[in-house]
Order: C-alpha cells, then sequence, then structure tokens
C-alpha cells in the first residue's frame, strides 16, 4: 500500500497547473472579497471580517482541491488503470484509502496560500500556534471531501465528475457559509447550512482563529460525513470494477 501512495503522490505532484491554479484561484478570491469595498467600517471590525473571511475561503480551497482527486479518478478509469488495479492484491478499502492519502498532497498548498495572503496582505496577527493548529486542522478536516471526489469519479465519466465537484463545491461553500457568514442567509437555508459538511469544516478554522477549542459538535458531524462518503467511495469503486 505504501507503495501505491508514493505513486500517486508522485502522478499528483506532476500536474503543476492544477497546484497553481488550485491555489491562486481561493487566494485570488480571498483578496477581493476583503479588499474590494470596505464591508465592514474599518477597524476592527474589518480585521475580524478578514480573518473569518480567510479560514472560510482557505476551507474552500481545501474542499476544491480535495474533491478534484475524482476528476482525476474518473480520467484513469477511462484510461483502464483501474483495471490494473485489479490485479493487485490491494482490497477496494485500501485502494480507497491509499487514493484519499495521496489526494490529501494537493490540499496544502490551498490552504497555506490563503493563510499566506491573510498575514502579509491582510495583516492578520495570530498566535504562531494558532497557525500551526489551522493549517493542521484544515488539512485533516478535508478527508470526508477527498472521499466524497473519490466516490464521484469512480462512479461518473470525467465530465460528469467535473461537473458534479462543481456543484457540490458551490452548494457547500454558500450553504455551508464558507464564503459568507450564516446568518446572511435566510432562516431555513440557515438551519441546512449549520449541519453541512463544508460548516462543520470551517468551524474547526473559526473557533482556532478565536482562540477556542473546536466544538465537539462539529468533529462529530464531519467523522459522520466521513464514514458517510467513504462508504460511497467503496461501494463506488466496487461497482466500477465490475462494470470494467
Amino acid at each position: 500500500m505504501y507503495a501505491y501512495v508514493m505513486l500517486e503522490v508522485r502522478r499528483t505532484l506532476r500536474d503543476g497547473a492544477f497546484l497553481i491554479f488550485g491555489t491562486g484561484m481561493p487566494v485570488l478570491m480571498y483578496l477581493l472579497f476583503t479588499n474590494i469595498g470596505d464591508t465592514s467600517g474599518g477597524g476592527a471590525g474589518a480585521d475580524d471580517w478578514r480573518a473569518y473571511s480567510m479560514t472560510g475561503m482557505a476551507a474552500y480551497g481545501a474542499l476544491g482541491s480535495a474533491m478534484a482527486v475524482g476528476t482525476g479518478i474518473a480520467s484513469d478509469k477511462s484510461l483502464g488503470w483501474l483495471k490494473q488495479l485489479r490485479i493487485t492484491p490491494l482490497a477496494p478499502s485500501r485502494i480507497v484509502v491509499g487514493r484519499a492519502v495521496s489526494g490529501s498532497v494537493t490540499v496544502l498548498p490551498a490552504v497555506v496560500g490563503v493563510l499566506l495572503a491573510g498575514a502579509l496582505v491582510n495583516r492578520i496577527q495570530l498566535d504562531w500556534g494558532q497557525w500551526v493548529l489551522l493549517v493542521a486542522l484544515l488539512w485533516v478536516g478535508t478527508l470526508p471531501f477527498t472521499l466524497l471526489g473519490i466516490g464521484n469519479g469512480y462512479r461518473l465519466t470525467p465530465q460528469g465528475t467535473g461537473v458534479v465537484n462543481i456543484a457540490c463545491m458551490t452548494g457547500f461553500a454558500v450553504i455551508g457559509g464558507l464564503w459568507f457568514p450564516l446568518d446572511s442567509l435566510p432562516g431555513p437555508l440557515r438551519a441546512v447550512g449549520a449541519h453541512t459538511p463544508a460548516h462543520g469544516f470551517a468551524d474547526l478554522g473559526w473557533t482556532t482563529v478565536a482562540g477556542h477549542a473546536p466544538h465537539l459538535s462539529s468533529i462529530a458531524e464531519l467523522l459522520a460525513w466521513t464514514a458517510l462518503f467513504g462508504g460511497y467511495a467503496v461501494v463506488s469503486y466496487r461497482r466500477a470494477a465490475r462494470t470494467l
């Protein structure tokens, strides 16, 4: 399994265009959202908004990079790579876990890029321990989205995977409060958004920025979503293997 993970990591790192654009887009969106116009009147309110937006946009960038793993899987499936994996002794669950671990490599550049923009451009000030914890939580917390992307990749065509992933990313970002606070959404959407995996994921970062420990409810919900999406990924892999 180690050899398989390292193989996928090397394949991921060879895609320089994806790493550049996957990092650059959330950084650009963050700087635009927080520096075009003065949405909070300046002062401490502006700093709070920029820190909130920094965390949400870093979560969005990580989410997008995690789910994009599925597009590569769908392409590999169409090229026959899945047939090659079937003749290896790796169990379906190990293949899914291995792909999830290798896919996590693409998450860190997006997270670090947005946080650097917040620190260097918007002058967000946090303790060094908060910065380290923020990166770690936003990295580990992407696991359910990686599994969702993997499931989509094994189940759908390359074109279908791309469309569904973009729809999921946009929906998670809007309803989960990654772009704008949940308080700005209508009541029903606000109630739904509070229990989405994206909101629980970003809440890990928001509580860290505020100097608090992550909410246990957010951790529990993320674990539940991880189990759900993990099962979906394994079932999708098995289904794809039977149809080849």
